[in-house]
């Protein structure tokens, strides 16, 4: 009878491994990276609080594009260090800087959705790049994304950076962001059919034209939200416009946190619009504990006990859960650049995510509030 147990067990577990499994291989097919880069004019639009470490590289990165007229646009949300006096430091020193000073966050708005709202009202230019600060620019970043956007039917697309990591739950957590993305959506199929629930995107780095963003409502459609890389895209679907993603790896890199305890709330602000929602939470507990947790946790339980009560057609069934479980992470890690330890470490690291989920679930049904740069949110 534990015997049976083991093996059904090893069948459910290769049964969740393998999908994402598949889906990765797949995806990575046509998770494709922007094209050359043609001449064009943008507004690259910054939204900015209290970045006085990190707004001047990106702004020297921004004016060193190539093949590109521009315009740099950077909203200061209320600093309260340096940030807008070095923005208009170089304004003085470039014509082709601009500070925007950001009105009063307004009941209702997410300081985020309001800046990048703000920031669309200032732009002179028909194509707009909305780009976080802490992602870095390869000079041709900009020029090539444009290029996506121009081949792409979509009316919006968004490139996902390669994550930088130092403290521990960013080297564990966030190489998952690739490994959901490819491994739970079918990226082919959200191309020809446009409905919402297959929308994505990163909130680092969208691109889009004027005349999509006012059809949509832009950052007003979803002014509450904490959550832009998935709702911002869905109000887009839901105008019926179409949105893409696209590899950005090669072009950008983005180093979201600097601390552990800035992992765990960044994670923990945008989960209940994502996996951590009332109504996914479940769906993808089951998916990631069972596909990625289970199959190297029956896998070590064999090899300490020698296999011992196990059915023999058991055995290669749980390995090869366990091979489905680690493929997708070791190609992620081949193709963008991440740790092979992380990959290793990968089980328990879907663990600490899933316990980022529920946490943040149990906080949003008791009313509890959390802070990010400076402000009280309450999750949406």
């Amino acid at each position: 009878m534990i015997g049976l147990a083991f093996g059904l067990l090893a069948v459910v577990a290769l049964l969740l491994a393998a999908l994402p499994a598949v889906l990765t291989v797949f995806n990575l097919r046509v998770f494709t990276r922007a094209p050359a880069a043609v001449s064009t004019q943008v507004s690259v639009l910054v939204p900015a609080r209290n970045e006085a470490a990190v707004i001047e590289r990106l702004a020297r990165a921004v004016l060193a594009s190539r093949s590109v007229d521009l315009e740099l646009v950077v909203l200061d949300d209320d600093s309260t260090d340096d940030t807008a006096a070095i923005i208009e430091r170089l304004a003085r020193d470039d014509a082709r800087v601009r500070l925007v000073r950001g009105s009063p966050l307004p009941a209702g708005w997410c300081g985020k959705q309001h800046a990048c709202w703000q920031l669309a009202q200032a732009a002179t230019r028909d194509t707009w790049v909305f780009l976080d600060v802490d992602v870095s620019l390869a000079p041709d970043a900009i020029a090539r994304s444009v290029s996506f956007l121009d081949a792409s039917p979509a009316a919006l697309v968004s490139g996902f950076p390669r994550q930088a990591t130092g403290a521990f739950l960013d080297w564990l957590l966030l190489p998952l962001i690739h490994f959901v993305l490819l491994g739970f959506l079918p990226l082919a199929r959200s191309r020809i059919d446009n409905s919402p629930g297959l929308a994505a995107g990163c909130g680092q780095f969208f691109i889009t034209r004027r005349a999509a963003y006012q059809r949509t409502g832009g950052h007003a459609a979803i002014r509450a939200s904490l959550h832009d890389g998935i709702t911002l895209p869905r109000a887009y679907r839901r105008a019926g416009l179409r949105t893409d993603v696209f590899d950005a790896s090669d072009i950008t890199t983005c180093r979201m946190y600097t601390s552990n305890r800035d992992v765990w709330k960044g994670l923990s602000k945008n989960a209940t619009e994502g996996i951590g929602a009332p109504a996914t939470i479940l769906p993808f507990t089951v998916l990631l504990a069972g596909g990625q947790i289970l199959p190297p946790a029956l896998v070590a339980l064999g090899l300490a006990t020698g296999w011992r009560q196990w059915p023999a057609w058991a055995i290669p069934v749980a390995c090869l859960a366990c091979l489905c479980t680690y493929l997708p992470r070791f190609l992620e890690a081949s193709r963008f650049g991440q740790s092979l330890t992380s990959a290793l470490a990968h089980p328990f690291g879907v663990a600490v995510f899933l316990a980022i989920q529920w946490v943040a679930l149990a906080r949003r049904l008791l009313g509890l509030k959390t802070s990010w740069r400076g402000r009280s949110l309450a999750p949406q």
